[in-house]
């Protein structure tokens, strides 16, 4: 349990400086390290993968009021990604992104962008649809698994 308290504020850390350089300016003209980039990115994914399972639990349960305000958030977390895949953040710090990104930048762009915008979608729907499990897996896990499977190295 300890590691979990120290690993979540280490993402929550991350996350409050990821926001702090999206409110300060665009990273391409902000002084931050590489290290930083990947961190804050890495974060943020891990984020939005801890939030989809609480977005996916929330619904099933009839808790939309909850469930709708983690899907804003994720909504907000993507559009921030498209801020950190600068350049020069290609290589190290165990980034587990892989070089198609930075040569097919605008499908990767277009992939976080839809994303963002299904979770905005699902905000609307997500009280009336039939089959909630489907909704989610059409609208937010599907985004997950194309990126991890064309954007991100194997585990």
């Amino acid at each position: 349990m300890h590691n979990l308290l120290k690993h979540n504020k280490k993402i929550f850390g991350t996350i409050i400086l990821s926001l702090i350089m999206v409110f300060s300016g665009s990273l391409a003209n902000a002084e931050l390290s590489v290290e930083d980039i990947i961190k804050s990115r890495k974060a943020l994914f891990s984020k939005n993968y801890s939030t989809a399972k609480r977005v996916q639990s929330f619904s099933s349960n009839g808790d939309f009021d909850e469930a709708i305000e983690l899907m804003k958030e994720m909504n907000e977390n993507y559009i921030t990604l498209l801020d950190l895949f600068p350049e020069n953040s290609k290589e190290g710090f165990k980034t587990e992104a892989l070089p198609i990104i930075w040569e097919e930048k605008d499908a990767f762009n277009a992939l976080m962008q839809k994303s963002a915008d299904n979770m905005i979608k699902l905000t609307s729907i997500i009280e009336d649809a039939d089959d909630i499990r489907g909704t989610l897996g059409k609208l937010m896990w599907a985004n997950c698994k194309a990126c991890h499977s064309k954007y991100r190295k194997p585990h």
